[in-house]
């Protein structure tokens, strides 16, 4: 019996946490471990753990808030997004509850206005957060890309 695991990518979520008392900004963290700079929350899944309840525990573990899932903007899969390699990410829209707190992997926070492109970003985020403005206006998921396109 063949006892090897495929090599396969990195499964991850990261979220789009709208302020609950003004939905027009997203929360960024500053990220605490390599590589540096100000990211959407998320992280990992674990194995055995649903991808929906990983999203809502990357939550709380970094923002210290209570999630409610609204949407899944779409799965971003380029194997150049992530220096540290090839990983997946399911990209939620979600609405956050209580008080926005630094925790876990996030240094800092900080409530970003999406349309705000002078705040660079981690990984592919800037493109997510282009992807979110679109949502926003027409209601469509991210659009599937070919060839990291």
């Amino acid at each position: 019996m063949n006892t090897e695991h495929p090599q396969t990518p990195l499964l991850a979520v990261d979220l789009i946490i709208r302020h609950a008392a003004n939905p027009g900004r997203v929360l960024v963290i500053e990220r605490r471990n390599p590589p540096p700079g100000w990211a959407l929350p998320g992280g990992f899944v674990d194995r055995g753990e649903p991808v929906e309840r990983a999203a809502r525990r990357e939550a709380r573990e970094e923002t210290n808030l209570d999630v409610r899932l609204e949407a899944l903007l779409g799965v971003y899969s380029d194997p150049e997004r992530d220096p540290r390699g090839h990983t997946v990410s399911l990209v939620y829209i979600a609405r956050g509850e209580g008080e926005a707190l630094a925790q876990d992997d996030a240094r800092a926070l900080r409530w970003l206005d999406p349309e705000d492109r002078t705040q660079p970003l981690a990984f592919d985020h800037r493109r997510i957060l282009d992807d979110y403005l679109r949502f926003r206006v027409t209601g469509e998921v991210a659009p599937i890309r070919h060839a990291g396109r």
